[in-house]
């Protein structure tokens, strides 16, 4: 995502200095990355998502725009709609503060930067889907672990917005983070706040994880 001043960690509790270093290493790598490097990653990751047996019946999918380096889902979007799957872009929620809520996203769709430079459709003109009604949500990870430690952006916002899924599991969307490979370290200092993923799939393989 793009360069900016992340508001507070979950809990407001600051992160920490190993939190902070990783993050900054897996974002200039990514970054690093050159337009060939980035399209190979993207088509690979489609063909991982496309056979992946927890999205075969997924109707209703969270998406996110690449930006600051992610693996680009373009690619996967474009040939799951051909499959009839819907796909849903987050809003931050005004009213809720740190939250997101999910709005239709189509060819066409009228977006604008939010307050960190990130395009989102606007609220409120836009049809929303909370978080609940999602089959399975598919958002970018700056690093993870085959234990299924992840470290995101810092801002707790899918945090925040799934912490339901911990105690209502059945109500819960697939939770499943998208990365390149070279994301993925040995292990990763977690915070007890972190909502637990179903598992990450990458330009290489797909792993899941005991939630």
């Amino acid at each position: 995502m793009t360069e900016y001043q992340s508001p507070q960690p979950f809990e407001s509790e600051p992160d920490t200095p190993t939190r902070d270093a990783l993050r900054r290493q897996m974002r200039r790598q990514r970054r690093a990355l050159s337009y060939e490097q980035q399209q190979q990653a993207s088509e690979n990751l489609a063909l991982n998502l496309l056979k992946h047996p927890s999205l075969h019946r997924a109707r209703h999918i969270g998406i996110y725009l690449a930006n600051d380096g992610e693996i680009d889902p373009h690619l996967y979007i474009d040939l799951a709609r051909r499959k009839g799957i819907q796909f849903y872009l987050p809003i931050l929620h005004p009213i809720y503060p740190g939250k997101l809520v999910f709005s239709p996203y189509f060819d066409g769709v009228e977006l604008t930067a939010n307050r960190f430079g990130i395009p989102e459709p606007p609220f409120p003109r836009s049809r929303r889907r909370p978080p609940w009604a999602l089959d399975a949500v598919l958002f970018p990870l700056v690093s993870f672990d085959e234990e299924g430690g992840r470290l995101g952006m810092g801002g707790g916002f899918y945090d925040r917005t799934f912490e339901f899924s911990c105690i209502r599991p059945a109500m819960a969307p697939k939770l499943i983070g998208l990365a390149h490979d070279f994301q993925k370290v040995a292990s990763l200092p977690t915070k007890p706040w972190d909502v637990p993923l179903h598992g990450v799939v990458t330009d290489r393989r797909c792993y899941r994880f005991r939630r």
